[in-house]
């Protein structure tokens, strides 16, 4: 009775059922770069199963095990969904780590296998306490001085290296600013090589922020990205047989061969569209012209499609629409583009139904506080002072404005301006053209007139 009672624990999650090569390459590196003490960021398309490889280090010990073999016991990965605190400040940020910490303990003691250098009980009944004791204040420092307690306890008193995993973190991006990454270089500099972060973002954080905002943390990080292919074969093969087993039905190989050419191994796309095949009952679809109109008139499909494709900044949305040859490396490296041409034929599909932004006009919604394009919501993708400067263009629409001024209102929550560099108020705007932007090179919409300032025409 016990036996079984484990074993359902261990089957809670998921990721805990694939099979122990599912993205044993990109693991492999992201476990190079923890076992140096650094950290490293994570990037795929939306839907590629980013959430999911993290999901095999947090719950997959057969995973570990290929790895890491014995040495996994000492390490401790923390798995932290960041779209649950997207729009909270720093101080829910860090209740948000403390608690990860604390509960991703209660998962460990039900681990099976060699004996461990401390009893994961105990330090889940420690954490615990340092979690109630730093809650009943609401003060940032003591809830800091509380992770800064955990972290000395695990890697230090216990010599474990802790990993976190920030997944989903481009939803976070919005609330960041210095002293979350000044936190981390300070909770990396007590335990030295035994604390590492693996971010997992749809694009760089280079791309996404100001170079000024992970200052702290950057040499940790320089150079450390991972790219994750949009095809996984065991873990494809994996979903496969939960599919027909869940199911009841069987899929032929003729089926899963024509999805793969429609969905070049994207993972969600593929789940999905072996989903509708299992649910129709035509068994000559795969064979027959009908396959692709009948998987793009599924909603969860174009849903899935219209992700990716909204993912995509304007200017690479253009380089794909136009057939260029002459594309960026996010695109390749991505496996979006391949010779020039897009990888998921998919969607090419949906590209005639896709209504181009690039005559629409970007508004403020006073009532929700949101920025957007049309109808696509582009705030959710700007930092705060990207925010701020837009916001401030589209309150003061074809008027000239001094860099002065700018600089006055979005760096308004700094003590003192002085500091602020015409280069950074210029990369502030390089960066939002290249969201904003058709052509960042050729503005239509954030121009820059020369010794007088700047204007926004929409």
């Amino acid at each position: 009775m016990k036996q079984s009672s484990n074993k359902t624990i261990e089957n809670a999650h998921f990721e805990s059922l694939y099979p122990d090569n599912s993205r044993f390459d990109e693991i492999e590196k992201i476990l190079g770069y923890i076992k140096n003490g650094n950290s490293c960021q994570l990037i795929g398309l939306p839907g590629v199963g980013r959430s999911n490889l993290l999901g095999l280090l947090s719950f997959n010990k057969n995973v570990r095990e290929k790895h890491l073999a014995e040495n996994q016991k000492w390490y401790h990965f923390v798995n932290l969904n960041f779209s649950e605190i997207r729009k909270k400040p720093l101080y829910d940020c860090l209740k948000f780590i403390l608690l990860a910490i604390s509960e991703s303990l209660r998962e460990r003691k039900t681990y099976k296998g060699a004996e461990e250098r401390f009893s994961a009980i105990e330090a889940f009944d420690i954490l615990d306490k340092i979690f109630k004791d730093v809650i009943k204040s609401s003060d940032e420092l003591v809830l800091f001085s509380g992770l800064k307690r955990a972290i000395d306890y695990l890697c230090i008193e216990k010599e474990l290296t802790v990993v976190l995993l920030f997944d989903r973190f481009e939803e976070y991006i919005p609330m960041l600013d210095t002293e979350f990454f000044a936190n981390l270089r300070i909770l990396r500099n007590r335990a030295k090589y035994r604390f590492s972060v693996v971010f997992s973002l749809n694009r760089s954080l280079e791309d996404l922020i100001e170079p000024t905002l992970f200052a702290d943390f950057y040499e940790f990080l320089v150079g450390n990205i991972v790219y994750l292919p949009l095809l996984d074969k065991p873990g494809l093969e994996f979903r496969i047989s939960y599919l027909e087993k869940i199911s009841g039905k069987k899929i032929d190989k003729m089926t899963i061969e024509k999805v793969l050419e429609l969905t070049n191994g994207h993972g969600k796309l593929t789940r999905l569209c072996l989903e509708a095949i299992l649910a129709t009952s035509d068994l000559q679809l795969a064979t027959s012209k009908k396959l692709k109109s009948y998987l793009l008139n599924h909603k969860s499909i174009q849903s899935a499609l219209y992700e990716i494709w909204y993912s995509l900044t304007p200017e690479e949305q253009k380089m794909i629409t136009s057939r260029s040859t002459d594309v960026c490396d996010y695109l390749i490296d991505t496996g979006l583009v391949k010779n020039g041409n897009i990888t998921i034929s998919l969607l090419n599909g949906i590209l005639p139904t896709i209504k181009q932004s690039s005559n629409e006009a970007i508004l403020h919604d006073i009532l929700t506080n949101e920025i957007k394009k049309g109808e696509v919501v582009i705030s959710d993708t700007l930092t705060s002072s990207e925010f701020k400067l837009l916001k401030f263009l589209l309150e003061n629409p074809n008027k000239i404005i001094e860099r002065e001024e700018i600089i006055k209102f979005v760096w308004s929550d700094t003590k003192s301006t002085e500091g602020v560099t015409d280069q950074a108020l210029d990369q502030l705007i390089f960066r939002l053209r290249k969201k904003i932007e058709e052509d960042p090179n050729n503005p239509a919409h954030l121009q820059t007139l020369k010794g007088r300032g700047i204007k926004f025409i929409n």
